[in-house]
C-alpha cells in the first residue's frame, strides 16, 4: 500500500444525491442553469438606443444582406450576467488542477501577463519602422540566445506559431539541406509512440512515413532503427522524453546512426519541460527541435491568440532557417527578412508567415527564464519529474501502470484501463473524474497502450494538490473495479450529463434554430 494511504487522508465525498429535489430553475445552489444567448434574448431588439442610421449608397454589390441579421436582443446586465454564468462553468487552471499529460496545462505567472501587457510590446504592430520597435526586436534576440544556449544549438527560427508548425519547420530544413546536397530521400521514420502531428507533418511535406517499433520498456527499438536505415531516409522524428513519459536512453546512438546513414534527427520537442536545465538536445546528436512555448516557459496554451513554436537547428540546418530573423548591428537590431551571406540563413527555404511571431508570447517566455534563471529552470525540471513519479508511484497499485518496471517516468505518468470490472474502461474513470472537480486527463494516447490514462502534474502544483487527486482517482478507479453500475452514468453534478460523443463529432449542431412548437405557438 502506498504511503498515500496510510497518510490516512480522505476525500470528501459529495453530499448531493439522485433523489434530492429538482429546483425549478434549474440552478443547483449557486451552479446556474444557464440557456443558449437567443433563448434569452429576442431578435430584432436591443439593449441600447442607436440613432437611425443614414442612409447611404451599398459598397456591397450582391454581397449586400437583404434580411435582418438575427441576433438577439438583451440588456447590458443580461449580457454581463450570461456570459459570467457560461464563465463559471468552463474548467481552468485558476480553478483546479489539469492533470492533462501530453498537453501540458501548467500555472501562468502573472509577472508575466504584466510583462506582456507593458507598453511596446502590447501594442507593436508589424508594419512599424524599424527603429519604433528596438525594445520588442530586443526581447525576441534576447529569447533567441536563451533558447540556443539552452538546448546547445547553433540557431533558432522564432517565427513558428505552434508544435506542428515547428515541426513542419523542421523537416523543411532538413528538405532544404537535402535538396542542397543533390540528395532525394523519401522517407522519414518516426516510432510508435510519436504525437500524431510527427507522422501527418512529414507526409505534408512529401515524404513516406514508416513506423520504428518500440521495446518492451516502451522506448524506441534500436536494432529495429538501425537495420531500417537506408540511403532514402531523410532522417527520424523522435520525442525525447517520449510519450511514455521516458527518456530515450538510446537517443546519442539513434542520433549518431542516422548521421552515418545519411539522414537528420528531428526532435520533437514537446517535452523539453521535464529536461530543460539538465540536458541539452544539441549534445545528444539532434539536428532540429521545436519547442513549445506553452509548455516549457508558462505561456498561455493557445489562449491570448496564436501559439509560439520556435525551432533550434544544428550547424548543418542553421543556413536552411526561415526568414525572417533579428539581428543586432552594433546597438540597433534589424529584422532581416532576405537571404544573407554567412552561416546562419544563407540559403534559407523561405518564410513560414507574413510576420515574425506572436509578441505576447516571447515576452511571457523570457520574463518566465529571467525570473527563474539558471537554477531554477534546473529545479522546473526536477519537480516536474518528481511530481509524475509521485502520481505514478501512489496509483500503481489500483491502476496497471505498463512501464512502470523501466525505471522512474519523467514528466508524465502513464496508465492503462487493465483490470477493470467487465464492461468498465478509462471513459468511465475519465467521467467519474469530471465529478470530482477535475478535468481528466489525457486518454487513449498514446495508443500503444490499452486504455491510456497520461497524467502529468507539471511542477507547478503542490504536494496537498497531488495528494488529493491521487485520491480522487484512487476512489473512482476501485468503483471502476468494483462494478459500480453509477459510474457508467456519471458525472452526475456537472452542468451537462455524459453525452454520445461520437454523434456529438460526426453530427455537430452547429446552427442554433427556434423549436417548432414555439414557431406554431406564434
Amino acid at each position: 500500500m502506498s504511503s498515500i494511504n496510510q497518510s490516512g487522508w480522505k476525500p470528501e465525498m459529495g453530499s448531493a444525491s439522485d433523489s434530492a429535489p429538482a429546483t425549478y430553475t434549474g440552478n443547483k445552489a449557486l451552479m446556474l442553469e444557464e440557456a443558449l444567448i437567443f433563448e434569452i434574448g429576442t431578435a430584432g431588439t436591443t439593449g441600447v438606443d442607436l440613432a437611425e442610421a443614414p442612409k447611404v449608397a451599398s459598397r456591397l454589390g450582391n454581397l449586400e444582406r437583404h434580411r435582418d441579421i438575427g441576433l438577439p436582443g438583451l440588456s447590458e446586465p443580461e449580457t454581463v450576467r450570461h456570459y459570467t454564468r457560461l464563465s463559471r462553468q468552463n474548467y481552468a487552471i485558476d480553478l483546479g488542477f489539469f492533470p492533462l499529460g501530453s498537453c501540458t496545462m501548467k500555472h501562468n505567472p502573472r509577472l508575466n501577463e504584466k510583462v506582456a501587457r507593458m507598453a511596446g510590446f502590447a501594442d507593436v504592430h508589424p508594419l512599424q519602422p524599424v527603429e519604433t520597435v528596438q525594445g520588442a526586436l530586443g526581447v525576441i534576440h534576447e529569447l533567441a540566445h536563451w533558447l540556443i544556449t539552452l538546448t546547445g544549438m547553433k540557431a533558432v527560427a522564432m517565427s513558428p506559431k505552434a508544435g506542428a508548425h515547428g515541426e513542419l519547420c523542421g523537416i523543411l530544413a532538413i528538405r532544404a539541406a537535402l535538396t542542397a546536397r543533390g540528395d532525394a530521400r523519401s522517407v522519414i521514420l518516426c516510432p510508435e509512440s510519436a504525437h500524431g502531428t510527427n507522422p501527418a507533418t512529414a507526409a505534408f511535406a512529401g515524404y513516406a512515413v514508416e513506423n520504428i517499433p518500440a521495446t518492451s520498456e516502451g522506448r524506441v527499438d534500436l536494432a529495429a532503427l538501425k537495420a531500417r536505415l537506408g540511403p532514402d531516409v531523410a532522417g527520424v522524428m523522435i520525442t525525447n522524453p517520449n510519450t511514455c513519459g521516458l527518456f530515450e536512453r538510446d537517443m546519442r546512438d539513434i542520433s549518431d546512426a542516422v548521421h552515418a546513414a545519411g539522414g537528420y534527427v528531428y526532435c520533437d520537442g514537446a517535452n523539453f519541460n521535464a529536461i530543460v536545465g539538465r540536458v541539452r538536445p544539441g549534445d545528444l546528436g539532434i539536428d532540429a527541435m521545436h519547442i513549445n512555448l506553452h509548455k516549457t516557459f508558462s505561456t498561455p496554451h493557445g489562449g491570448g491568440g496564436p501559439g509560439s513554436g520556435p525551432v533550434v537547428l544544428s550547424a548543418a540546418l542553421a543556413p536552411y532557417a526561415p526568414l525572417p530573423f533579428v539581428d543586432k548591428d552594433g546597438d540597433q537590431y534589424q529584422l532581416v527578412e532576405e537571404e544573407t551571406a554567412g552561416e546562419h540563413h544563407g540559403s534559407s527555404f523561405g518564410r513560414m508567415v507574413a510576420f515574425h511571431g506572436q509578441m505576447g508570447m516571447f515576452t511571457r517566455a523570457l520574463a518566465y527564464i529571467m525570473s527563474h534563471g539558471a537554477d531554477g529552470l534546473r529545479q522546473v525540471a526536477e519537480d516536474a519529474v518528481l511530481n509524475a513519479n509521485y502520481i505514478l508511484r501512489g496509483l500503481e497499485d489500483v491502476l496497471e501502470a505498463p512501464f512502470a518496471h523501466s525505471g522512474p517516468c519523467m514528466h508524465e505518468a502513464l496508465f492503462s484501463d487493465n483490470g477493470l470490472a467487465d464492461g468498465y474502461s478509462t471513459l468511465d474513470i475519465a467521467k467519474g473524474l469530471i465529478d470530482e472537480g477535475y478535468h481528466p486527463m489525457t486518454v487513449y494516447f498514446p495508443l500503444v497502450v490499452h486504455g491510456a490514462m497520461l497524467i502529468e502534474p507539471t511542477e507547478t502544483e503542490s504536494k496537498a494538490t497531488l495528494h488529493q487527486f491521487i485520491g480522487a482517482l484512487r476512489s473512482v478507479a476501485q468503483r471502476a473495479k468494483a462494478g459500480d453500475p453509477s459510474l457508467k452514468s456519471a458525472p452526475k453534478y456537472a452542468p451537462r450529463r455524459r453525452l454520445d460523443e461520437t454523434q456529438a463529432a460526426r453530427k455537430p449542431v452547429l446552427v442554433w434554430r427556434e423549436p417548432e412548437h414555439a414557431v406554431a405557438a406564434e
